[in-house]
């Protein structure tokens, strides 16, 4: 199961951290993993790259994680929120393969 962790500051979400593995398929052709993966990095570097807001944003093997510094823009703020509503209609569509936590 991919566990996803939502930060929240003052009720508005900042950030989050992705870990584990859909286990919907085998690795290198979970399709829930796939589509987890793209969006998540979709959202990474629309934050970094396009919008050009400042954020910490970590890859390990297994573990994606992206914080915004400071208050971050509004654009990135709510991209955060498509991204978290994304991954609910992916669960949907694949249950038990996603967890979601407001931090």
């Amino acid at each position: 199961m991919i566990k996803a962790v939502f930060y929240s500051e003052n009720s508005r979400l900042c950030g989050f951290s992705l870990s584990g593995h859909a286990g919907y398929g085998t690795a290198g052709n979970d399709v829930a993993c796939a589509a987890v993966s793209s969006a998540a990095e979709l959202t990474c570097n629309t934050i970094t790259e396009f919008f050009g807001d400042d954020a910490d944003v970590s890859v390990s093997e297994n573990t994606l994680t992206l914080r915004l510094k400071n208050e971050g823009c509004e654009y990135s703020r709510r991209l955060i929120e498509s991204f978290k509503a994304h991954l609910s209609f992916i669960s949907e569509e694949f249950p038990r393969s996603i967890q979601i936590i407001i931090k």
